[in-house]
């Protein structure tokens, strides 16, 4: 994996505070996602690794159902339809933002070899149509389950 340029100063006190500012979960895409899918009836973790060996965090982690979500902000993760690259210090974000699509893309891989379902949502995308993807995805994998168990016996 590429290491990305030393993190450079703020071009402002403004951009600074800005940035502080940015959340690292609990934003607020997350939470409307996730409040839709508790008063659904789902239950999940927050902010958890799916498995203990691999280093890397989901947003939401349904692990009876092998079903990770993960919600992506637009400009951290290079949305092909929002992701606008800045114009200070152009280097570093250039670098930054493909070294986390990199890592996005060989988490999706890691997990998916496990046989975990992974479910990405942007933060631009409707958190209704966004429950009910990450719904319809939990059934058909609670349906697989039950379908699997049932040939065991």
């Amino acid at each position: 994996m590429r290491k990305i340029p030393k993190t450079p100063r703020a071009s402002s006190p403004a951009v600074r505070n800005v940035m502080k500012a940015n959340r690292g979960t609990g934003t607020s895409p997350e939470l409307a996602i996730r409040r839709l899918l508790h008063q659904s009836g789902f239950r999940y973790t927050v902010d958890k690794r799916p498995e203990k060996d691999i280093n890397r965090r989901a947003d939401i982690v349904f692990r009876s159902a092998k079903v990770v979500v993960f919600v992506h902000g637009c400009f951290w993760h290079g949305c092909p339809k929002h992701y606008v690259l800045p114009k200070s210090n152009k280097k570093y974000w250039s670098a930054k933002v493909k070294r986390n699509k990199e890592r996005d893309s060989e988490t999706r891989s890691l997990l998916q070899t496990r046989g975990w379902r992974v479910i990405v949502v942007w933060e631009h995308q409707d958190e209704k149509k966004s429950a009910n993807l990450i719904a319809q995805q939990l059934l058909k994998a609670k349906l697989k389950q039950k379908k699997s168990l049932q040939q065991r016996r």
